[in-house]
């Protein structure tokens, strides 16, 4: 004899699957919020040490080079 689900554990396993789906959609927008924010997080230190590199030897160019990008940078996270 087979062994067929009934209507409603069809329907509780579908919810169950479409709950996983959604669990995983989530986490992966979770994963990618947390990568780029330790990227930006790099590129903002790096930039800080660029900058402070270009203020210790007092090149201006360098610096409003590197306060430009920097600027950019935190316009662009927000």
């Amino acid at each position: 004899m087979k062994h067929e689900k009934s209507y409603t554990e069809m329907m509780k396993s579908l919810a169950h699957s479409k709950r996983d789906a959604d669990v995983k959609k989530i986490l992966h927008i979770y994963i990618d919020m947390i990568i780029d924010e330790a990227i930006f997080l790099h590129q903002k230190e790096k930039l800080e040490k660029k900058i402070d590199n270009a203020l210790d030897m007092r090149d201006k160019q360098k610096f409003e080079f590197l306060s430009t990008k920097y600027k950019l940078l935190m316009e662009k996270a927000t």
